[in-house]
């Protein structure tokens, strides 16, 4: 379990890039994240063969070693799974329903779903989501590298 004692997975649904995704995953074991669930297009720390994906290996670190991750084909059925466990369902994402990240409180359970790189995450998976976190943007461009957004949001959400 986590440092603060609270059950967190987190959900990475058609992340392209391996460089993000082991990025997330030093972020992940910084937070005491305790599963991390790779859905759809997400590369894996391995493949079906076990082969190193060494781009993963190269940002992550080590970290992808112990945070314990599954792979999943489909990201509703998980996530109708996470609700019938009780979990909290937080997007990190911009949207019509979102809220500042800084005052969303989070629960015993919380699962956080990142959205794709350029897409970012469905209308139907947010109207599934307990809360909408968004990072306030201030300059240029509209929003943070998925790794870098990860890290922002959810130190603030556990820890602050």
């Amino acid at each position: 379990m986590n440092k603060n004692n609270k059950l967190k997975v987190l959900i990475l649904p058609n992340i392209r890039s391996a460089i993000n995704v082991g990025a997330i995953f030093r972020t992940a074991d910084a937070l005491g994240i305790d599963m991390v669930y790779l859905v759809g297009v997400t590369p894996r720390p391995t493949d079906k063969f076990g082969r190193i994906q060494k781009d993963i290996k190269k940002s992550a670190l080590g970290a992808e070693e112990f945070v314990k991750w599954e792979y999943k084909e489909k990201l509703l059925p998980l996530l109708n799974k996470l609700r019938k466990d009780n979990y909290f369902i937080v997007a990190i994402e911009q949207g019509k329903n979102s809220k500042d990240y800084r005052k969303i409180k989070i629960k015993e359970k919380t699962a956080f779903i990142l959205g794709e790189e350029v897409y970012g995450i469905k209308e139907n998976i947010l109207d599934k989501c307990d809360a909408i976190a968004e990072i306030p943007m201030h300059g240029k461009k509209e929003s943070l590298n998925v790794s870098v957004a990860c890290g922002v949001a959810l130190f603030r959400m556990m820890y602050l």
